[in-house]
């Protein structure tokens, strides 16, 4: 091999090193991208009070009597399809994961027949006593969990004021007599009572006349009227 060969051969290497240094070049101009400020990915958490530390406030549901006098029962029974997939509505309907809603409202806690109530929802009935009040829908339906420590129920709550007092319009119709609905503004029951064992008060009775200090002297008696004058010699 004679020196024209080895000099094409050396050409011919340096040549393809140089176009694969130019590609690389010249493709991280065109697909360059610029390092993020941060790296890796923002993962934004709720931050939980420390053990001991106060905890955050809940939200607190409104008063149901307010919010069902503007209440739709239409878009209530759009909401109650999140429902279906565990209760049923109908009279005399199946119980599924959950047991049928039909007359729900004022019905007792924990006591439709043919359902296997969770402890926590036992212990929240007391026997039958607590009722399923437009009250107490508003609260369970707000934070199911909250309301009733230890059910099994998985579904995480409507937190829309409008949604829940909607989807209690609903199943309040699901009833051959439906319950009336409470009225709206305070109930007497938030009416503040007077104090324990405070005796009303009574209108003041005629003043008494005023009796003499103890040891001062009684007052003198009137004078006698004076003598008629003697009658004239006759």
């Amino acid at each position: 091999m004679d020196s024209f060969e080895i000099n094409k051969l050396i050409g011919g290497l340096l040549g393809t090193v140089f176009v694969v240094f130019s590609v690389g070049i010249v493709s991280d101009a065109l697909f360059a991208s610029p390092a993020p400020e941060k790296p890796g990915f923002a993962i934004e958490a709720t931050e939980e009070p420390a053990e001991g530390g106060p905890a955050a406030p809940a939200s607190e549901a409104k008063p149901i009597a307010d919010l069902l006098a503007n209440a739709n029962v239409e878009a209530g029974a759009a909401v109650f399809k999140k429902c279906q997939a565990c209760h049923s509505g109908e009279k005399g309907g199946p119980n599924k994961v959950g047991p049928d809603l039909w007359d729900l409202i004022d019905r007792p806690v924990a006591e439709h027949g043919g359902f296997a109530y969770s402890a926590g929802m036992k212990d929240f009935s007391k026997g039958g006593a607590e009722k399923w009040t437009y009250d107490n829908l508003n609260h369970f339906l707000l934070s199911p969990k909250k309301l009733v420590k230890g059910t099994a129920m998985g579904f995480a709550g409507l937190p829309k004021d409008e949604d829940r007092a909607n989807v209690i319009a609903y199943l309040r119709t699901l009833s051959d007599s439906p319950k009336p609905l409470p009225a709206p503004g305070a109930s007497a029951e938030n009416a503040p009572a007077p104090a324990e064992g405070a005796a009303p008060v009574k209108p003041a009775e005629s003043a008494a006349p005023a009796k003499p200090a103890e040891g001062a002297a009684p007052a003198a008696p009137a004078p006698a009227p004076a003598a008629p004058p003697p009658a004239p010699a006759q």
